[in-house]
């Protein structure tokens, strides 16, 4: 563990994604002492026209109390 799910917008090469999940990983070994071999990276595209439906509503506002980092966009929880 941990196991990190990135949900992002199509379009990004295979390339810059294997550059990200290694910089997580190596981000998680440094801060929390976790092992490379321990920390597993997956990727979800969701299309613009469905974020904020699939992703923003359930995933942002949804748990809102438990963000360590909120967007600067959409509204705000009531």
């Amino acid at each position: 563990m941990p196991h990190v799910i990135i949900k992002l917008w199509p379009g990004k090469t295979p390339e810059q994604k294997a550059e990200l999940a290694q910089a997580i990983a190596d981000d998680f070994v440094r801060i929390l002492g976790s092992k490379d071999s321990s920390v597993s990276v997956a990727f979800e595209e969701v299309p613009s026209d469905d974020w904020m439906t699939t992703v923003f509503e359930p995933d942002i506002l949804g748990k809102w109390d438990s963000l360590s980092k909120e967007p600067g966009y959409g509204p705000r929880p009531e």
